[in-house]
């Protein structure tokens, strides 16, 4: 069974800005530290964001979280 793919991007769209900014970082396999001092944040900063982003998008880890990211374009 396929999700439906405008549920699925809803969960995508529903990331603000600064979290979709991190979770393009985390995808490109930067560490929460690597990420704090490119976007000039606190390391606890950046971990609420990536908290944030696994709620939103469901998930429990880092590499289901770049798996799912990853995948938001296939078709």
């Amino acid at each position: 069974m396929r999700v439906d793919d405008t549920a699925f991007g809803g969960v995508f769209t529903s990331l603000s800005k600064r979290e979709a900014e991190v979770m393009d970082l985390i995808a490109t396999g930067q560490s929460n530290g690597q990420i704090a001092q490119r976007l000039f944040l606190s390391e606890k900063t950046v971990k609420n964001h990536v908290n944030r982003i696994y709620a939103k998008l469901g998930v429990d880890s880092r590499v289901t979280a770049i798996g799912l990211w990853n995948s938001r374009s296939d078709d």
